[in-house]
């Protein structure tokens, strides 16, 4: 499966934005729900964290379907 590359302006971004950003979700209540039942594994282990920040170069795969992969826009 390849992976998207997925940029951020800033340090880090949030795993409860990085879903909206994806467009896995539109609101926030919506990544709450999606966060209880997805199986998410950033950087080989599981997470559920809406918080969970992110930054270059973690790695994201959600279910099995979707591989991402953060990077820093210059």
């Amino acid at each position: 499966m390849d992976s998207q590359i997925i940029h951020i302006r800033d340090e880090y971004i949030t795993l409860g934005q990085f879903i909206k950003l994806v467009g896995l979700v539109d609101t926030g209540g919506q990544a709450k729900v999606f966060l209880e039942e997805a199986a998410i594994i950033v950087n080989g282990e599981s997470e559920n964290r809406r918080g969970k920040k992110l930054y270059p170069d973690d790695r994201i795969e959600i279910e099995g379907t979707h591989s991402f992969v953060i990077a820093r826009s210059s």
